[in-house]
């Protein structure tokens, strides 16, 4: 069982805060929490809303549908209330009017100034959500001197949420899960704390939404973790700055959106040339320029595959979740080390800002690995940058480490030592050896998740983000017994693993993908590496996240369509 709540208003009105202090008390109360935030580019005015569902079971997804909808103003009714489930509620301050018999209108703001501060009515509203679903005031308190640093601030809060408290008398009950020990985390702080887990000691961006958050929390661990944040002018220093750090010895990341990488391009192309390490996140928003500066979309997967002139080796991981983002930066630093190539965590707005409970991250699973050759040239032996090796992988020092031996690296194509060359047949001898990685690299690709199913017709196949909405679909369809549904969500994008696709779609009589983009980019890749192609596709472009009712809907659609089809051909 698990309810949704609506949390609407405009830019200015303390959403934030109020969905803050909200997940965080039923967290603590042993629910199980998944909350998504849609808001405007603008920091007054609009309409923004934050929904946040609990429950007693696993929650991978947002959903449309509401039961419950906290609104500071009238226009969140008018624009929510189509998705109100008939016992529903709407509560709302006493000036507000709206003519609709699960509407309660409160004296919220009365309340609020009562109690010391007008402002705390969202506090007095959050006191009838408790009250309504049975939920005592224990660490209400605790988590009101969380948010807030000034004592009295707290303290006026808190009276605000009694006042509402005896308000309304209790209508729902549900028992809570058993999540002692469970963390509440967004995306991208899940790739921040896998960045400082592979031990990063640099990283530099330019503000991007919805890239930002990542360099926000880093730069509250400057200290504690001593790493270096800096922010950069534009986004061709902030590589530039990722790429002359990570040449001095240390594990360096940028981080951006998908206009910001534009800018990136070239020095994607430097990293690859220099063969020096790099992590980048880029946190994908509907584009192409401004675009949608702070909704989600999965549009950018051609772009990085295929960012930078010419051809070199890199790696695509599309995290599908919060413990996934931790666990896939620690490897991206990893890989980006061992095969000196520029690693692409590929996200998006919908995982990087939505919150969710999930299991502790395990450090002991955290493995930091290094391909250094230090020790290799301590003596007379000789040193060269871009040593032909079998698996194109060369001898990499850290400058300054080893007495009496330089490191050389150049933008323009060069020879063994670093010299920059003319000589075609070392170009083909350099590229071959540059490009042989990717064939070692291919030995570490992780297959794609398969759920659902085993006994399966239809295959979905999805990435990225996809992962909690695809799972939840699969849950609900299975339980009808009509269709036997599965899916495949790849993290690891490029190179494409293609073992469990081949194998899994030879058995599947329709492959659907589900995709955040107009094009259907991952079944393009598909078809371009394996050959297979999709029977049909499922996807949404209007920057607003895919839900399990969304995949529902639309699949029921196409195999009907399909069906028919298939009698007329007949």
């Amino acid at each position: 069982m698990d309810y949704n709540i609506l949390i609407g208003g405009s830019a200015g009105q303390g959403m934030d805060t109020l969905a803050a202090i909200l997940e965080r008390v039923l967290k603590r109360k042993g629910f199980q929490i998944f909350t998504v935030r849609d808001y405007m580019s603008r920091v007054r005015g609009g309409h923004n809303f934050i929904q946040v569902r609990f429950g007693n079971e696993e929650l991978t997804s947002h959903r449309k549908s509401v039961d419950g909808i906290i609104a500071l103003n009238d226009e969140t009714i008018r624009l929510h209330m189509e998705d109100l489930s008939e016992n529903g509620f709407v509560i709302c301050d006493e000036e507000i009017s709206f003519a609709d018999e699960r509407v309660i209108r409160l004296p919220l703001k009365t309340e609020a100034k009562a109690s010391g501060n007008v402002k705390a009515m969202g506090s007095t509203a959050l006191g009838t959500v408790l009250k309504l679903f049975d939920l005592d005031m224990s660490c209400v308190e605790d988590v009101l001197k969380l948010i807030f640093a000034r004592q009295d601030i707290a303290t006026q809060n808190m009276g605000a949420l009694k006042r509402g408290f005896e308000l309304l008398d209790s209508r729902y009950s549900i028992e809570p899960a058993d999540s002692d020990g469970s963390i509440l985390i967004s995306g991208n702080e899940a790739i921040a704390l896998g960045a400082l887990a592979a031990g990063c000691k640099f990283y530099s961006a330019y503000p991007m939404t919805p890239s930002t958050s990542i360099m926000n929390y880093l730069a509250t661990k400057m200290a504690e973790a001593e790493v270096v944040v800096e922010q950069a002018e534009d986004e061709i220093s902030a590589i530039n700055m990722a790429i002359g750090a990570s040449y001095a010895g240390a594990r360096s990341m940028t981080g951006t959106s998908g206009g910001g990488f534009a800018l990136m391009v070239e020095g994607l192309g430097l990293s690859a040339m220099l063969e020096v390490p790099l992590v980048i996140a880029e946190i994908q928003r509907p584009s192409p320029t401004t675009g949608f500066p702070t909704r989600t979309e999965q549009a950018d997967l051609k772009f990085v595959i295929n960012a930078s002139q010419g051809e070199f080796p890199r790696m695509v991981i599309a995290p599908r979740n919060p413990e996934d983002a931790f666990y896939q930066t620690v490897r991206a630093f990893n890989l980006a080390d061992n095969y000196q190539i520029p690693v692409i965590l590929l996200g998006d707005q919908y995982l990087a800002d939505s919150t969710t409970t999930t299991r502790p991250f395990d450090f002991d699973r955290v493995k930091i690995e290094r391909y250094l050759s230090n020790d290799d040239f301590a003596g007379d032996r000789e040193y060269k940058r871009y040593e032909l090796t079998p698996d194109g992988i060369s001898p990499r020092i850290i400058p300054g480490k080893v007495p009496g031996k330089t490191v050389l690296v150049d933008s323009d194509e060069h020879d063994e030592w670093g010299h920059i060359t003319e000589s075609a047949e070392v170009r083909k001898a350099m590229n071959d050896k540059r490009m042989r990685k990717l064939e070692y690299l291919k030995k570490e690709l992780q297959e794609p998740d398969f759920l659902g199913d085993g006994d399966f017709e239809t295959l979905f196949v999805a990435w990225g983000s996809l992962h909690g909405p695809v799972k939840e679909a699969l849950k609900l369809l299975n339980k009808t017994g009509e269709k036997k549904y599965a899916a495949l969500v790849f993290g690891d994008v490029w190179p494409l693993p293609e073992k469990l696709l081949l194998e899994k779609a030879g058995k599947a009589k329709a492959v659907i993908n589900i995709e955040q983009n107009a094009t259907g980019q991952l079944a393009s890749l598909i078809r371009e590496c394996t050959g297979i192609k999709c029977d049909g596709s499922i996807l949404k472009y209007d920057g607003r996240p895919i839900c399990a009712e969304f995949i529902i809907e639309n699949i029921k659609l196409i195999l009907t369509q399909k069906q028919l089809f298939l009698e007329q051909d007949e």
